[in-house]
């Protein structure tokens, strides 16, 4: 990844594309949710078949900001922060089942559900387990689930789960938003090669403070998550559910182990898609964002063809 030092100080210009998406403003609002403020981001009109995006562990609804829009042409797309994380309340507790049922919320709120088609879900790699968890709870209810870089073993590394310190941590505060910025690094680690997608998601990451030193800038995500979030993914989250599921993968994934894919290949019906995204690591949309906005779009084609859609 380049030196996030140098944000402020980018040479290259962020391409014709990516600034006619970030230019597409999402309706952004909070629903209340079990107590918990939940952020969502909105694109498309009501009554249009839907879209749900869910993000990774420690990330947000802005992580989709410059692929949602892209979606957004035929479809209304709904991006939500799960709590503890983006601009969403923090809770006591957190679990699968909880965001499963924080994604259900905003979906039936904001109208997924009222489109002559149900609802497809996006899921990219923690965003997937809760895309899991909800499609077997829903069933035929959903149009589908897409699963981005959604990788599991059989008996996940309860102690090391993505880098996130156990109770009692807090956020370091910095003096100054360009100085928190250049702190900010993906996780699992990986390079990025546009440094617009860095800054967009540096910055959209930290959120105002004050400590005892004074105002300055934190990350977003509850520093208790890990510590807070019961039940980590298993095997049994694999269970295949009964609406159409397809895999994307970045193909130089870093967490696409050969157990891993062993494992997926063989709790996976032969029938199901799979994708792999030339020249993308585990966070494919961060490497290669045209190429997943196409993949989605095929799938959705495949699933719900526009002229289905359009009634034509």
């Amino acid at each position: 990844m380049p030196d996030a030092s140098g944000l402020r100080e980018v040479v290259d210009p962020a391409p014709s594309w990516f600034r006619a998406a970030l230019a597409v403003k999402p309706a952004r609002a909070t629903i209340d949710v079990e107590g918990s403020a939940i952020e969502t981001l909105t694109w498309g009109e009501r009554g249009r078949p839907g879209v749900l995006l869910l993000h990774g562990f420690t990330a947000h609804a802005d992580w989709w900001t410059f692929v949602a829009p892209q979606l957004a042409t035929a479809r209304r797309v709904v991006a939500l922060s799960l709590s503890g994380m983006g601009r969403s309340g923090w809770r006591d507790a957190y679990s699968l089942g909880q965001y499963a049922r924080e994604a259900l919320a905003v979906a039936e709120r904001a109208g997924l559900f009222e489109a002559a088609r149900p609802p497809i879900l996006v899921g990219h790699s923690f965003g997937s387990f809760v895309a899991r968890q909800l499609a077997q709870a829903l069933g035929p209810r959903l149009g589908g689930i897409v699963l981005v870089d959604g990788v599991i073993t059989a008996d996940e590394d309860d102690d090391g789960y993505d880098g996130v310190p156990r109770r009692g941590h807090r956020h370091r505060v910095y003096p100054a938003l360009d100085q928190a910025m250049a702190r900010f690094r993906f996780s699992p680690p990986q390079p990025c090669e546009y440094p617009w997608i860095v800054e967009l998601l540096a910055r959209t990451s930290l959120r105002p403070t004050h400590d005892a030193g004074g105002p300055g800038w934190s990350w977003c995500f509850d520093p208790d998550l890990r510590a807070k979030f019961g039940g980590l993914p298993n095997a049994t989250i694999l269970t295949p559910p009964a609406c159409p599921m397809s895999l994307l993968f970045g193909d130089r994934s870093e967490l696409l182990t050969p157990a891993r894919r062993a494992l997926l290949r063989r709790t996976t019906p032969p029938h199901t898609p799979w994708i792999e995204i030339p020249d993308a690591g585990h966070h494919v949309m961060v490497d290669q964002p045209l190429a997943l906005v196409a993949a989605l779009r095929t799938q959705f084609e495949t699933w719900q063809p526009a002229a289905t859609l359009d009634g034509n």
